[in-house]
């Protein structure tokens, strides 16, 4: 498959010297026909993938716990309300 490879240089804006231009054409024609092979390959009853392996999440289960920092960390806080931080608003409302 022969490619005008100062084109597509041009277009990906590459500025190539003239040895440069014919290792690159050569390893573009090896991708494209490595490519042209592989499109032979019968394919119709494989399924599609995003991963070759069969991944999932991992969810644990929420459970509620105690936090025994929690009171110690707010002891220090300026403002507090209930277990929560009291700050400042920041976002005016619409």
């Amino acid at each position: 498959m022969k490619m005008d490879i100062t084109k597509v240089a041009q277009l990906a804006r590459l500025y190539l010297q003239p040895d440069e231009k014919e290792k690159l054409n050569k390893d573009l024609e090896n991708i494209l026909n490595y490519v042209a092979q592989l499109s032979e390959l019968a394919t119709e009853k494989v399924q599609p993938t995003s991963h070759i392996l069969n991944l999932e999440n991992v969810y644990r289960v929420d459970e509620i716990k105690s936090w025994p920092v929690r009171d110690a960390v707010l002891r220090y806080a300026p403002d507090v309300k209930g277990n929560f931080f009291k700050v400042p608003k920041v976002i005016e409302g619409e």
